[in-house]
């Protein structure tokens, strides 16, 4: 048995794409996962199965959802441990806590590289933000204050790019591979 989180992107933002968290753990326990967690409201969980093969639970978790909400939204999918490696690999700057930066891990829902990702965004705003990339992640953390001046948080949220991403703050991440 092996252990696992998901990621949904897109649900429970602005009033669309609803899912309690109660009947999304009950979703997930159907599918035959166990010790089945959820964290916050945005599509966070953590579960075990006996599934050897992240695209067919990716796929399975796809279509309970589409079956039970009307609605498909992408899902990342990863082994526990692999995630709580990318942060023992994080850059010095990433997660250090510090108030004044926000945190963020980014997670790519298509064949695409990271690098390949990074290409479509484009450069940075040098003084507000940061990335790296690591394994088949990209961590990003920009200043608070001055967000809407950083090049990634526009470019990251535009068609053709968004749906590509799903984003988790350090904390959530910290937090979901406990």
């Amino acid at each position: 048995m092996k252990s696992y989180v998901a990621f949904l992107r897109g649900i429970n933002i602005s009033g669309k794409n609803k899912v309690p968290m109660a009947e999304l753990k009950t979703c997930f326990e159907k599918l035959g996962f166990s010790s089945v967690s959820t964290y916050l409201n945005s599509g966070n969980v953590s579960f075990d199965s006996d599934v050897d093969d992240v695209k067919k639970i990716r796929a399975n978790i796809e279509k309970i959802i589409s079956d039970s909400f009307g609605f498909t939204v992408p899902v990342f999918v990863a082994e526990k441990e692999s995630v709580a490696e990318l942060l023992c690999n994080a850059p010095a700057w990433w997660g250090s806590g510090d108030k004044s930066l926000y945190d963020n891990l980014i997670f790519i829902l298509t064949d695409e590289t990271p690098k390949e990702i990074c290409d479509s965004i484009g450069p940075t705003s040098a003084d507000l933000e940061k990335t790296e990339i690591v394994g088949n992640a990209i961590f990003w953390t920009f200043d608070r204050a001055a967000y809407q001046k950083c090049a990634w948080w526009k470019r990251t949220a535009q068609a053709g790019i968004a749906e590509k991403l799903t984003i988790r703050t350090a904390n959530t991440i910290k937090k979901i591979c406990k």
